[in-house]
């Protein structure tokens, strides 16, 4: 079918197939960083419930390693920001693709035949 279609037409077909891994790209890192951002949260509201003299661990890679109650609080604090802000950011992200997928989409709807499915071969009569 993309065969019969002109060159721009199939050219924006392939970038809304592009935008459109993009997408699930944004929202797969959107996803992972909500978990986190999730999962973070947790943790800070669950170290409240700890007396500040428990012997703290922390994960360094394959390590776990001795730290206080403030600096394991800091800690989580700046991750519990950082991971805000990356949501958001990402979110923005997201807004902005479907935006420009929904545009494109309207492009090609145009340059095809008007509204949706027109010059798309519908149903012919003979």
């Amino acid at each position: 079918m993309q065969g019969n279609l002109p060159p721009e037409a199939q050219e924006k077909i392939e970038e809304l197939q592009d935008l459109q891994e993009t997408a699930q790209q944004v929202a797969a890192q959107k996803q992972q960083a909500e978990t986190q951002l999730t999962e973070s949260k947790t943790a800070l509201e669950e170290l409240d419930d700890i007396d500040p003299d428990t012997q703290m661990y922390r994960q360094l890679g394959e390590l776990l390693v001795e730290t206080d109650y403030g600096t394991a609080e800091n800690a989580l604090e700046e991750k519990v920001n950082s991971l805000e802000v990356r949501v958001d950011t990402l979110q923005k992200q997201e807004e902005r693709v479907q935006e420009q997928f929904e545009e494109l989409q309207e492009g090609l709807q145009q340059m095809l035949g008007g509204g949706p499915g027109g010059g798309l071969g519908g149903a012919g009569g003979a």
